[in-house]
């Protein structure tokens, strides 16, 4: 992979985090291709090969249906979150679709308390290159832990 190439994709993840810390919601469909796939699932599941997850979105459409019930339907504590990405790591290259993984901690924050780890795991990901730069295709969010709060609302 090219210097450049990967600076793109490193500059993804960077806006991606930006984007969903940033509580623009409206940004978040616009990381991903039309007919993408957004999942979070725990680690155990995806390590036996069981589909079954947490979220499960199959189009661009499902994730503005999810920025809507954020916006507009979901009643909750405020709070605030921040991600620290770490830099991908190229596993494929196949065409113009490029195979990466990145680990992941999303600190939270909810107004009068101390910040908590909110969640941690890895994205993996399938990034291609569009007319507009690169977008995820596909990111499955695995996280480490079988403990979560009892509802995730925000994208991780």
């Amino acid at each position: 992979m090219d210097f450049t190439t990967y600076y793109a994709l490193t500059q993804l993840y960077a806006d991606y985090a930006s984007a969903v810390d940033s509580g623009d919601w409206d940004l978040w469909p616009g990381f991903f291709t039309d007919d993408c796939s957004y999942r979070l699932q725990p680690r155990e599941n995806h390590e036996r090969g069981f589909p079954l997850a947490t979220l499960s979105f199959e189009s661009k459409g499902m994730l503005r249906d999810r920025v809507y019930g954020i916006k507009e339907t979901l009643f909750h504590d405020p709070y605030y979150q921040r991600h620290i990405i770490g830099a991908p790591v190229v596993r494929q290259l196949d065409g113009e679709r490029i195979h990466c993984e990145a680990n992941y901690a999303v600190l939270r924050t909810k107004l009068s308390q101390m910040s908590t780890v909110f969640n941690a795991g890895r994205y993996i990901d399938e990034v291609v290159r569009t007319p507009d730069g690169l977008k995820f295709a596909r990111k499955l969010v695995v996280y480490d832990s079988e403990m979560i709060p009892n509802s995730i609302i925000y994208p991780i």
